[in-house]
């Protein structure tokens, strides 16, 4: 659905808009083409996938239903031709800066590259603008870019490395596991006695070749040009022990905002977008999905995501059109149809 608007200059219109060009994002693009529903996706990044391609593209995901084990570059790619199948016009490297819903219930949706007018909006943020959480040494700034790093979007350059990966969380797991493949030594320091991790992504840890160190924190950085050791402190006896690496892995995680969107009107519950069980805001016409999406007994999964698209999308497309009704019939049949 493409019109101009009375009195002013022609600008593109949608049934969706979709903000945000992760997993989620994708999948709604998707759903959107199925329930023949025009749509775009907005996305800050310079290229679709979310932090599966901006921070992830070489962890191993195993919480996508069909999938025993795929790369996150791998299920990207997949999204990626899942998601444009039906024609979603996509504008990456674009930020959102305002929401204003009219009283004809149309959204106009301003961005830094221009303007639009949408139906429905399917927030699909993720855990929104994100940061890592830097480690809390004071050289490791003047370390960054030359052994400290804050994410992995290539292996190869620690290919017969050692590497020290600091962090007991999904992150930090993820990325020791990721780096055993390559690395000559991989070391994990967690200043706890547990991982914070899925138990599965643990037990594989403590069956590699992967060195574990608990109850440790990493205690300083040293090098000339670059990252050459690290000194590591048992945080129950005090002592400190040296050990050399080439490079330093940052698994704490990252900080999170979602920016603007509070200000668009959606109620906020503990950092995220608070929904009813039809994926609904407290705005009407504006739903969420994802990470972004709470609700009581939420779990953050991909997997999650995609039943959350699913259903926002489909209870948009109701009421855009109310005749359309709320099923969508077998996906099969619609997937048959646009094969042909």
């Amino acid at each position: 659905m493409r019109a101009a608007i009375a009195g002013q200059a022609r600008v593109p219109e949608y049934d969706v808009t979709i903000v945000g060009g992760g997993p989620t994002g994708l999948f709604a693009a998707f759903y959107c083409g199925m329930r023949g529903a025009t749509c775009q996706i907005v996305d800050s990044l310079p290229e679709l996938g979310g932090q599966l391609a901006a921070l992830y593209p070489t962890k191993t995901i195993y919480d996508v239903a069909g999938f025993p084990a795929v790369t996150a570059s791998d299920l990207v790619a997949r999204l990626r031709d899942q998601g444009l199948l039906y024609g979603a016009d996509v504008r990456l490297g674009t930020t959102v800066t305002d929401v204003r819903r009219r009283a004809d219930g149309r959204f106009d949706i301003e961005t830094d590259l221009g303007r639009s007018v949408s139906h429905a909006i399917i927030l699909a943020v993720g855990i929104g603008a994100f940061r890592p959480r830097p480690l809390p040494l004071e050289e490791a700034e003047r370390f960054a870019g030359r052994g400290v790093h804050y994410h992995l979007s290539d292996l190869e350059p620690f290919r017969r490395k050692r590497a020290v990966v600091v962090g007991g969380g999904d992150s930090a797991v993820d990325y020791a596991l990721a780096l055993e493949e390559v690395a000559e030594r991989v070391t994990v320091v967690h200043r706890r006695g547990q991982f914070r991790a899925h138990e599965a992504s643990v037990e594989r840890l403590l069956r590699s070749r992967v060195e574990v160190r608990t109850d440790a924190q990493l205690h300083s950085i040293h090098g000339d040009d670059r990252v050459e050791g690290v000194k590591i402190r048992d945080t129950a006896t005090g002592d400190v022990s040296e050990l050399e690496v080439d490079a330093v892995v940052s698994g704490l995680g990252f900080v999170a905002s979602l920016g603007p969107v509070a200000g668009w009107g959606p109620a906020m519950e503990g950092g995220a977008i608070r929904v009813d069980a039809r994926m609904e805001t407290t705005v009407p016409g504006i739903f969420a999905a994802g990470d972004c999406a709470a609700y009581p007994g939420k779990v953050r999964l991909i997997a999650t995501g995609f039943g959350e698209a699913a259903t926002a999308v489909n209870n948009a497309k109701s009421a855009i059109d109310p005749q359309a009704g709320l099923s969508p019939g077998h996906s099969s049949h619609r997937a048959e149809a646009a094969a042909r």
